[in-house]
């Protein structure tokens, strides 16, 4: 199957070109009747094939990928490296419809890549995500991961003759009270404090509950990795 960029249009939920072998196989998969003659296309519409009426005769998934894998190695080739990254865009999506040459595993990463970040090149997609994770973060902090009071350390010692023994012991932070208790300015201001230094990999400095803890833990480890897919878009954007 040759390349055909004939008619190549702006799919209903991708804001790229899209080759008119993916407006057959998506026109088809949606059950989209094939329009009359004299009926006007809906420009939001996949454009049905000439064969629409064939499934066999359809291009399917794992053939469209292939066409968009050789228009971004000829757009890498002339060093064209945002149209390139349209097409890698349409080759991701293809494969993660292919149930033929992509394995399950493979689909299920392609779908949580295409969810947070659109393959890489969504970066409104990515920074989004981000708000909202470090949102939760901070509402589960002040919910509850940070104690009511911070935990003063105690120091008890024994005096035997002349050699005096101590020992000094911190209490587990505790957190008592309703939940409408701990949404406090305060608390609001901690909380965005460690959720902030979670994006770079900082320690919050904070004594902080189980919960809190946890919390954190996976805030440092998810919130940079949006971080970083939102400046890969960037970059993918504005790199010549």
């Amino acid at each position: 199957m040759g390349i055909d960029l004939r008619g190549c249009g702006v799919p209903p939920d991708q804001r790229i070109p899209s080759v008119p072998q993916e407006h057959h196989w998506r026109a088809h998969t949606a059950g989209q009747p094939l329009p009359t003659a004299d009926a006007a296309t809906e420009p939001r519409l996949w454009h049905p094939g000439p064969h629409h009426a064939d499934p066999a005769r359809t291009p399917d998934p794992e053939d469209v990928a292939a066409l968009y894998r050789q228009l971004r190695k000829a757009f890498e080739d002339g060093k064209n490296e945002p149209g390139a990254a349209d097409f890698y865009y349409g080759e991701c999506e293809m494969r993660r419809h292919d149930r033929t040459d992509t394995t399950k595993g493979e689909r299920c990463l392609l779908w949580g890549y295409w969810l947070l970040s659109g393959y890489g090149l969504r970066a409104s997609r990515a920074f989004t995500w981000l708000l909202a994770t470090m949102s939760l973060t901070v509402l589960l902090l002040m919910g509850v991961g940070l104690p009511t009071h911070d935990p003063d350390p105690a120091t008890t010692g024994t005096l035997n003759g002349s050699r005096i023994s101590l020992n000094t012991s911190t209490p587990d932070p505790a957190l008592h009270g309703r939940w409408s208790q701990h949404m406090t300015w305060t608390r609001m201001e901690k909380a965005t404090h460690i959720a902030v230094n979670s994006v770079v990999f900082r320690s919050s400095g904070q004594n902080l509950t189980t919960a809190g803890t946890y919390t954190e833990m996976t805030s440092r480890l998810l919130e940079p990795t949006l971080l970083a897919l939102g400046a890969l878009a960037i970059r993918g954007r504005i790199k010549r």
